[in-house]
């Protein structure tokens, strides 16, 4: 009898989440298509045909950001309707917990964010790239990131050519895409051995990424105790490419769970900041236990009886407390952005405080 049951609160619970994912996914988007249709409004090359493909494109970012409230919603909708038709009631008097019957929703839940964290995410970063590039593209008005346009560009690197594994240091003063190469003029590069010390310093007028290496034009190379060379031109190999440069300074939400280790161990190597990305992979991962803490909070929040009364207060509070948690979870992402928290710390730690409060009112509930 007990797989029966639990199949049914788990059918029940699943499609009232995925039904209320649907429908606040479809709000959210119709909202991101009025604030495009704002930004839009002096563009005359954005066509409504255009809008309309990113905000689609959106859709898959908006699921995935929309799941825990969906889980939350869906939860408090399923669990009071069984409440209210005293189901749980009666499963409660065979003798059965709340943890029993439970088991299997949160079980779903779980997974539910699993799936969203390895299945969706690697779509949602693809769609929301392209969407980022018709956004540049037609809205913005620029190919790729503005902060690499005429800035300066800092970055650290593997120096294949040095037999002591050293690394090497570059600064552009300033950058330009051109045709899909990265070009910086006034250029310092400072090669180092792997003991950081200074092997040699050239002073460049151009330097050019193309596919795996950086080609330096006009170089002045200066060692320690020796006269600055002749002008020449060399190169030097890399494992950057102009894509991942551009994504160091784009959105994390452009990458994939999938990419983002590798991608994470290549910024740190070039000297890049790698803490969005650290933080967006670690909330990818927390993913499935918020999840599972909404489905605890939905039932711990809409299983009181209705005759002990203040169901309405009871279900709003459960409203509330989600909020409350994704509150939470924005500040501690804050924090984490700023270097203030761990982003191992900023990512869990609103999750397993949720989950902390929601175990703590089904506790009470049991005994009660």
């Amino acid at each position: 009898m007990f797989p029966i049951l639990a199949i049914y609160i788990t059918k029940r619970f699943t499609l009232a989440c995925l039904g209320m994912l649907a429908a606040l996914s479809v709000l959210f988007a119709m909202f991101d298509f009025v604030e495009l249709l704002r930004r839009a409004a002096t563009r005359p090359e954005a066509t409504l045909s255009i809008l309309t493909q990113i905000t689609l494109l959106h859709f898959p970012w908006i699921t995935l950001q929309l799941l825990p409230f969906a889980v939350l919603l869906g939860g408090i909708m399923s669990f009071w309707h069984l409440t209210r038709t005293s189901e749980l009631v009666v499963v409660r008097a065979t003798g059965l917990s709340a943890w029993q019957f439970l088991a299997a929703p949160v079980g779903a839940a779980v997974l539910m964010g699993a799936v969203a964290t390895f299945g969706v995410s690697p779509i949602s970063s693809a769609c929301y790239n392209l969407a980022e590039r018709l956004d540049n593209r037609y809205i913005r008005d620029s190919e790729g990131p503005v902060s690499l346009e005429g800035g300066e560009l800092w970055l650290r690197q593997g120096d294949q050519q040095l037999a002591s594994n050293g690394s090497a240091i570059l600064h552009g003063q300033h950058v330009a895409l051109v045709g899909g190469r990265l070009i910086t003029r006034g250029v310092s590069l400072f090669r180092l051995d792997d003991q950081n010390r200074l092997i040699e310093r050239i002073e460049a007028t151009r330097a050019e990424l193309g596919d795996g290496i950086w080609t330096v034009t006009n170089a002045h190379r200066i060692k320690p105790d020796e006269m600055p060379g002749p002008l020449t031109n060399m190169t030097l190999a890399t494992d950057l490419t102009v894509p991942r440069v551009q994504q160091s300074f784009a959105s994390p939400d452009t990458l994939s769970v999938w990419a983002l280790p590798g991608f994470i161990s290549l910024m740190e190597q070039a000297g890049f900041s790698s803490i969005r990305h650290r933080l967006h992979l670690q909330t990818l991962l927390a993913l499935p236990l918020l999840a599972g803490t909404m489905a605890l909070l939905a039932a711990g929040f809409s299983m009181r009886p209705a005759r002990h009364g203040g169901v309405a207060r009871m279900l709003g509070s459960g409203v509330a407390a989600g909020f409350a948690l994704f509150a939470v979870s924005r500040f501690a992402a804050e924090f984490g952005q700023s270097g203030a928290l761990p982003a191992l710390l900023a990512a869990w730690a609103p999750a397993a405080a949720g989950l902390m409060l929601a175990v703590t009112m089904l506790l009470h509930l049991e005994d009660g």
